[in-house]
């Protein structure tokens, strides 16, 4: 199984991070989807509020997290090391309440133009 990171495609912040991680990604080990596509939730198994509300991994074992865990999973396979994940660990706490603020203020944040304004066709 492919991993998986679901984002907010209505996001300009989000798509710019995305941008960031697609560069780290090099060899494409990660699918990338916006949440607001079809079939998206439900191929984890959740809502669309849940997705809204975070960024979403499934990992290729099938395992599930959301927010900043979410991001250091995907770097981790993105970089092919386990460094961002043994960070989190060590600095979760900081790390899940300043993701919470990013997650509550992204729209206000810097960023470019959000996935489904530049692809409508993949947001439907």
């Amino acid at each position: 199984m492919t991993p998986l990171l679901v984002f907010d495609g209505e996001c300009g912040f989000c798509t710019r991070t995305l941008g960031w991680l697609r560069l780290a990604d090099r060899r494409r080990r990660i699918e990338t989807a916006p949440y607001q596509r079809s079939g998206v939730p439900e191929r984890l198994g959740i809502s669309r509020e849940e997705c809204a509300a975070s960024v979403q991994w499934r990992g290729a074992d099938g395992a599930r997290a959301e927010g900043a865990e979410a991001i250091n999973a995907a770097l981790a396979v993105a970089l092919g090391t386990t460094w961002p994940e043994r960070l989190y660990r060590r600095t979760s706490g900081i790390q899940r309440r300043g993701y919470r603020w990013v997650a509550e203020h992204r729209h206000r944040l810097p960023g470019v133009t959000p996935w489904c304004t530049r692809y409508p066709h993949d947001c439907v």
